[in-house]
């Protein structure tokens, strides 16, 4: 028999702390690196090949489909060399060569998470985050690729970010949304003003105080980034305040997982219908999980809640009693991040997770901001990019 065979289940220990092993069948591959053990099956394996048939060199697309790869695939030979694993794929015979240390990032040999959390790199915050409000300084971040990084991974770490330097000129928010992707227009048109109107279609545009939100609860998919930038601002009060919803929804577990899974089990409806022509409605829950218990989202807008209908007669009244206390955890100060913005100052929020609220303002004086909605997925390529160039350069 061949010492390639996989009767033989011995790949050659290439560094001192790494080795490579098959099981009988050749379905499962075994790598212990750094003292740890992880294992991958042949079909994930494969799936995942970086050959140049298997995925396009160029952009990393897969250039196949399951249909391509044998259904008994399994691995014939496995073998390390220094920081390269070679895999031999049958009965295909193809070859195709790992590193070590991407198999270690992309590990799944391990319990997986099925609580709540937050996604890696995310860190839960309250008021205490007062004392160091995450900030960037806009002409630094546009002549400076790492000054643009750590402020993008602050947004990602925190879900919002000030930022100061902005030019005080009608659409300079969007010299903001320039640094890491493109403007979502809506019905609202590219941008929209926040200042008192006569007769206002949304309340926003009034002095009044507003609830911490997350905006736009109504929309499907919702506007993912939110940027607001201040122009004018001499009227007495109208504080910006942010919370994290994440930490909100994760208290009010730790407090009653019943009201928990309440908020988080059945669909709520929002709705806006403010505008001639404009008629929004969505039905999704106001704490949003993947299946493992990843957060995922808030949606909480009390301004714009329909009626709700996918709650069962028997729990409406605790659901209700479960949207009450989120509603009170949501209004403790000791949640909340204040600040008032100044002219040339404005802040990000990552609004599938924290919300945003404005302490109410005098009609003596002038405010005047402007706002705009971004996409995340633009925001978090750019931050990966940026990531990936400053590992390279190290």
């Amino acid at each position: 028999m061949s010492k390639l065979s996989i009767s033989n289940r011995i790949a050659r220990i290439a560094a001192p702390m790494s080795k490579v092993s098959l099981d009988t069948k050749g379905s499962i591959l075994t790598l212990e690196a750094n003292g740890q053990s992880h294992r991958f099956h042949a079909i994930w394996l494969r799936d995942n090949s970086q050959d140049a048939t298997t995925r396009d060199p160029r952009n990393g697309q897969r250039l196949i489909t399951m249909a391509d790869i044998p259904a008994d695939t399994r691995l014939s030979h496995a073998e390390i060399s220094g920081d390269s694993v070679t895999c031999v794929f049958a009965p295909e015979g193809l070859s195709t060569n790992f590193t070590v240390s991407w198999l270690i990032a992309h590990s799944y040999d391990h319990p997986l998470a099925n609580d709540l959390h937050l996604p890696g790199g995310r860190t839960s915050w309250d008021a205490g985050l007062n004392a160091s409000v995450p900030t960037g300084h806009l002409p630094d971040m546009r002549q400076n690729t790492d000054a643009l990084r750590v402020w993008l991974a602050k947004i990602r770490r925190y879900g919002f970010a000030k930022v100061t330097g902005v030019e005080t000129i009608p659409g300079a928010l969007f010299g903001i949304v320039d640094l890491f992707g493109y403007v979502r227009e809506t019905n609202y048109g590219r941008h929209f003003e926040v200042r008192t109107e006569v007769n206002p279609v949304n309340l926003a545009y009034t002095g009044l105080g507003l609830q911490a939100h997350t905006d736009n609860p109504y929309r499907d998919p919702v506007p993912t980034v939110q940027v607001l930038a201040c122009l004018e601002n001499s009227a007495s009060g109208g504080e910006n305040m942010v919370v994290d919803g994440y930490a909100c929804v994760e208290r009010l577990r730790a407090e009653n997982p019943d009201m928990f899974d309440l908020l988080a089990g059945h669909p709520a409806n929002f709705e806006y219908a403010g505008s001639a022509g404009v008629r929004l409605t969505s039905r999704r829950p106001m704490i949003e999980l993947a299946p493992d218990g990843e957060f995922v989202a808030v949606r909480f807008n009390a301004r714009s809640a329909a009626a709700l209908t996918a709650v069962p007669f028997d729990r409406m009244e605790v659901y209700y009693a479960a949207y009450r206390r989120l509603s009170e955890i949501i209004d403790d100060a000791a949640m909340e991040v204040t600040f008032k913005l100044a002219p040339g100052e404005a802040f990000i929020v990552d609004n599938t997770r924290v919300l945003h609220a404005r302490k109410g303002y005098s009609g003596e004086g002038t405010r005047w901001l402007q706002g705009c909605y971004a996409d995340k997925d633009g925001l978090l390529s750019t931050l990966a990019a940026l990531e990936t160039q400053q590992e390279a350069a190290a």
